[in-house]
């Protein structure tokens, strides 16, 4: 099976993500690295979103890139795919809502598990955004707070008040208020940065997935391997 995916990168440092699973995506300090990676993530990402992983050889092929003037290396991205400024279907939609929803919910389940969600053993280290966040907290409270940015720069007005389920379900309620949000206009946001629904579907679900992977491995180390593998990062 050959699977699609888009490659955003700067110099040597790669984004690589699935076209065909919003979200799914992996880093490497070359093309090379990331593909060899991304079959294990697109069968992540299936036994993640409810479907049976069929025992098949997985094929990439990149059909999109972009050279990148971003620091690539800390997950900065503004890229925006072909596939993602197209209209959208009530069934699309539907079942994007889905994944988006059921990420805000596992990675809630995830940070829950965590015993001490105040202690880590990460090392100190600067990013575009500020420093890379360290404890379960701080992982939790980074990854709920885009709320507010993400359904902005669509164009909805939303918050970050109540936990990462309720907030991001509310700003869906907020969308659909509107009358042409399955239109899926391209509009462009802060820096210059062009959005879309579609885009904002897969930035929810791919920045759930980096603070996830990060909180997980961070919690085996820490606590052991009792923590609940709720995203299927171990297959």
């Amino acid at each position: 099976m050959i699977y699609n995916c888009f490659w955003e990168h700067n110099n040597d440092d790669t984004l690589l993500y699935s076209l065909d699973y919003p979200g799914a995506y992996t880093r490497g300090k070359s093309l090379k690295e990331a593909m060899q990676k991304m079959p294990d993530e697109i069968r992540s990402f299936i036994l993640w979103s409810g479907h049976t992983c069929l025992d098949e050889q997985i094929s990439i092929q990149v059909i999109e890139e972009k050279n990148s003037t971003l620091n690539i290396g800390d997950a900065d991205s503004d890229a925006i795919f072909q596939c993602e400024t197209s209209p959208l279907k009530p069934e699309e939609y539907s079942v994007l809502k889905r994944l988006a929803l059921k990420s805000a919910e596992d990675f809630f389940s995830l940070y829950n598990s965590i015993p001490n969600k105040d202690i880590g053993c990460l090392p100190n280290r600067e990013t575009f955004y500020g420093s890379v966040p360290r404890t379960a907290t701080e992982m939790y409270e980074h990854t709920k707070n885009v709320n507010n940015y993400y359904f902005g720069e669509i164009g909805i007005k939303c918050d970050n008040d109540g936990d990462i389920v309720a907030c991001r379900k509310r700003g869906f309620d907020l969308l659909e208020k509107t009358s042409d949000f399955l239109n899926n206009t391209p509009t462009l946001g802060s820096y210059d940065e062009t959005w879309s629904l579609k885009k904002c579907f897969r930035r929810f679900i791919w920045h759930d997935r980096i603070h996830a992977k990060a909180m997980y491995r961070m919690a085996i180390k820490l606590f052991g391997s009792d923590i609940p593998d709720v995203f299927h990062f171990k297959i």
